[in-house]
């Protein structure tokens, strides 16, 4: 399997699936080394084909396939799997569609898989992006403005150097390769049926009658999963949050044995 890593040499096995089209290594500060640690873990590290470092084409449809045939591969499953936005919608579809190979699932403020409307906005506003980001002009702008917009929320936050390393690194966005990735979103999250599973999802910190958080209340609920936010969590809890992010992921593993 291309770009794959395991990191660990015994343990129950965790699958870590990042947001939107980013590399899986790095994106979690501290938790393949927690994990490792304590409780003892195999993590798996993988871009999937059409993310990261990965050289391959891939759709997002084709996302819970690919991962199943990885963890089958790897002889590693059932696996814990921990998304962050886009990884926490795939990781929510890889569960549906291949349950015997997932444990449990630990959602860092997933893009909201059950939730046609919004899934649908954010394809649209995607797409927008994408097609304004051909114009060379606009492009320079809307990188710009990317710039200053992580500028100002690494400011307002408090960050250890690792996380906002991370967090300075989502400012070169790949907007066409993040609307490739994205595509069929809506699509899938219009046959979603999510069954109960052993679950935390964590929400970021947002007014309670914001459209997303209504949105996780909903898939919590038909999880089954514990639902929890963190004062000040923002999307990318796993950067603001990291210990928090770790003792959730801990507490599910413990929770499966």
């Amino acid at each position: 399997m291309d770009n794959l890593e395991v990191h660990g040499t015994s343990g129950p096995p965790v699958l870590l699936l990042p947001g939107g089209a980013e590399a899986t290594l790095g994106f979690f500060p501290g938790l393949i080394e927690g994990l490792v640690a304590d409780p003892g873990c195999h993590v798996i590290v993988h871009d999937r084909p059409g993310t990261g470092t990965s050289t391959l084409p891939g759709a997002l449809a084709d996302a819970p396939a690919h991962l199943n045939e990885l963890i089958t591969e790897v002889g590693l499953g059932p696996a814990v799997v921990v998304g962050q936005s886009l990884g926490g919608a795939v990781a929510v579809l890889l569960a549906q569609a291949h349950p015997e190979n997932v444990a449990g699932l630990v959602l860092l403020d997933p893009t909201p898989i059950n939730d046609p409307t919004l899934c649908s906005r954010i394809e649209r506003m995607t797409r927008t992006l994408a097609a304004l980001d051909r114009v060379p002009v606009v492009r320079g702008l809307i990188a710009a403005g990317l710039r200053a917009s992580v500028a100002r929320s690494t400011r307002n936050l408090d960050l250890r150097p690792e996380c906002r390393a991370v967090f300075d690194r989502t400012a070169n966005l790949d907007i066409p390769q993040l609307d490739r990735t994205v595509h069929g979103l809506a699509e899938l999250s219009a046959t979603l049926a999510p069954k109960p599973l052993p679950s935390v999802l964590i929400t970021a910190d947002r007014k309670p009658g914001a459209a997303i958080t209504q949105a996780h209340t909903r898939l919590a609920d038909a999880l089954g999963a514990t639902l929890r936010s963190f004062p000040g969590a923002d999307h990318n809890v796993q950067l603001t949050h990291p210990d928090e992010t770790l003792a959730a992921t801990r507490a599910l593993i413990s929770e499966l044995r």
